[in-house]
């Protein structure tokens, strides 16, 4: 008894000097401005997690390009000139990107991966994701979409039907993406709609489980969701299945060369699962939205497509509307956070000139999606969605961004830049074109409400790649004759 009282006095203590050193921390000379918030310890945790883009303005406008914000115990600086970006991604001496991976993997997926070694294992991805593997791997895709819309049309084919666009893009392409990298020669092992339906469970609870900010009940629902991903996901079945020297096979292999055991193996693969699926077919509604939404932009897109449905796949690459669609839409909608700890202090020179220190064991994050995507001195008008942003006025690639006069290095970063550009953003721009190019060329799609409008942003989705809308947009579709 009094052992356990000692230990409750001890941990008491502990928090309460926890509690000032957090609450008392100053800035430092040369540091960026520092916003502890109105409450201690806990800061800005609350509205960070409420709705990240619209906090992270809200500091801009009071502090600049770089500031530092108190989460929940943490110092977060975030740096918002993009001009900035590339010197912090190519550090990694002083900055770390595994620590906090950890931590979310952990949190979300209940993994656990000591070894961890983001550069081994980008290596191992790279090679599946270029080159003859890459158009393997299109070509599998575009057989997979073609099943699966085939199937979908099998009963009364002329007829229409009737689906939420979100819904009617994510399974199709979770399911197309499903088969093509993770796809057995026993697919009958797991059903797929079983698999869609699970993973979407889960996926909705993800933002929460990353801020550990879920209800009783929603715990229940995540543990369960997890557990059942993780037998449909069984490596053993899928070792033995896959494709040899595919990228199923080899991220197994990986794994095993790292010494990870087979329960180990499972919950990897559940992670696997949602980095390669979770966010195809957010951005495949964003676009069809967005293009059913504009007419202008769609018949743009429709006759710039027409041509290219007989070509093979290698021939479809001249396609500067769709391009420039796509890019608009992914401005709009892709909003993940790119975070590194701070592992020894390092100086940041920002585009004015201006330098500012980094504090060790603080958190840094970049937000691509408030700086440059959504930066009005950038983008006129950024809320909009305009098909020819990326156009020049001759109908070529827009290359050139500027800011005060200030040429930008990007004007958009939906895959991330340097050591952190997305491996795999040619496999996905491919199975994107690939849908939209088939939905807009063999079938009839159309709102079943003219004057309906694109649903709001879901904020909870802000700092996890695609954004997800709040709601459906309902529409109606059958085979063209």
């Amino acid at each position: 008894m009094v052992l356990t009282t000692a230990a409750l006095l001890l941990s008491a203590l502990l928090a309460l000097a926890l509690f000032f050193v957090t609450f008392r921390r100053s800035r430092r000379r040369n540091e960026p401005p520092l916003d502890r918030g109105r409450v201690p310890w806990l800061g800005h945790a609350l509205e960070f997690g409420r709705d990240a883009a619209r906090f992270l303005t809200r500091m801009k406008h009071k502090h600049g390009d770089i500031f530092t914000v108190c989460v929940a115990g943490h110092y977060v600086t975030v740096l918002l000139d993009s001009n900035s970006y590339d010197d912090v991604l190519a550090d990694k001496h002083s900055l770390d990107l595994t620590r906090y991976a950890q931590v979310l993997m952990k949190r979300i997926f209940r993994l656990r991966l000591p070894n961890l070694d983001p550069v081994s294992e980008r290596r191992m991805v790279e090679q599946h994701f270029k080159g003859i593997s890459l158009n393997r791997l299109c070509s599998t895709m575009q057989n997979n979409l073609n099943l699966l819309l085939a199937s979908e049309t099998t009963q009364n084919p002329a007829g229409w039907k009737k689906d939420g666009l979100f819904s009617f893009c994510y399974s199709l392409l979770f399911k197309a993406g499903y088969l093509t990298l993770f796809g057995t020669k026993n697919n009958n092992h797991a059903d797929l709609t079983e698999v869609y339906e699970v993973f979407r469970q889960f996926d909705k609870l993800l933002p929460k489980l990353a801020r550990r900010a879920v209800r009783k009940d929603e715990i229940t629902v995540a543990n369960s969701a997890r557990e059942q991903l993780w037998e449909l996901l069984c490596p053993a079945w899928f070792a033995k299945g896959a494709e040899p020297q595919s990228w199923l096979q080899t991220y197994i292999q990986h794994l095993e060369e790292q010494g990870v055991d087979p329960q180990t193996q499972r919950q990897a693969m559940l992670l696997q699962l949602w980095v390669t699926q979770g966010n195809a077919g957010p951005a495949a509604f964003w676009l069809l939205g967005f293009l059913l939404t504009h007419p202008e932009a769609l018949r743009a897109v429709r006759e710039e497509l027409k041509g290219l449905q007989h070509l093979p796949l290698d021939e479809r690459e001249n396609t500067p509307v769709f391009n420039s669609a796509l890019k608009e839409t992914l401005r709009l909608t892709a909003a993940a956070l790119i975070t590194r700890e701070v592992m020894h202090e390092k100086t940041v020179r920002l585009s004015d000139g201006k330098e500012y220190t980094l504090r060790h064991g603080d958190r840094l994050c970049i937000f691509p999606f408030l700086s440059p995507q959504m930066d009005p001195l950038v983008h006129h008008e950024p809320e909009k969605f305009k098909f020819d942003r990326f156009l020049n006025a001759d109908g070529t690639k827009k290359r050139e961004f500027f800011k005060e006069g200030l040429r930008m290095k990007y004007g958009t970063m939906p895959w991330g830049a340097g050591s952190n550009l997305c491996p795999g953003r040619s496999f996905a721009i491919s199975a994107l074109k690939q849908f939209v190019l088939i939905i807009l060329t063999r079938f009839h799609l159309e709102l079943s409400d003219f004057s309906a409008c694109m649903p709001q942003v879901d904020p909870s989705r802000y700092g996890f790649g695609m954004l997800q809308p709040y709601g459906d947009l309902e529409i109606r579709y059958r085979l063209r004759t």
